[in-house]
Formats: C-alpha cells, structure tokens, sequence
C-alpha cells in the first residue's frame, strides 16, 4: 500500500495556498514538506498538523493506492 497526497494539493489551490505557506502555517519541516511531495510516508503528527492547519480531515489529504497502481508497467524484453 503507498500514499497519494494529490487530494493534499488540490486542496491547497482550492485555498489558494503554496508549499512555503503552508510550511510555515503548520509548523512542519521543509523536509516533511519534501517528502509529501515524492509520495512518501510522513508521520502522522505532519498530517494532523497539516489538517488543523488546513481545516479538513485525513482522507482530505491522504489517499491509499495498491503498490500495482504506483509501479510503473515492465516491459518484457526478449533474450536476444
């Protein structure tokens, strides 16, 4: 199971909020910031910092996708 924060951004437009803002209006690291943006696990205290911050709930935020929907297709390759 990987995490998804593209519900995250959309709300941030719908705000009409950056990163950097947000950043700061949270009181998260720029390093947690970071690592939402390439899809990786963060602790949960971001994400309720991130929610209070944002005025939503978790599932506002946060979507779970099977690690089949992440991975990129392999392409077979023949044995020559």
């Amino acid at each position: 199971m990987a995490v998804n924060y593209n519900k995250l951004w959309k709300l941030m437009i719908d705000k009409s909020i950056n990163k950097t803002e947000l950043t700061h209006l949270a009181g998260i690291s720029t390093n947690a910031m970071a690592k939402l943006g390439r899809n990786e696990d963060v602790r949960v205290n971001v994400l309720e910092k991130l929610c209070t911050t944002l005025d939503c709930k978790l599932d506002d935020i946060v979507e779970f996708v099977s690690d089949s929907e992440t991975s990129p297709k392999k392409e077979k390759t023949t044995g020559r």
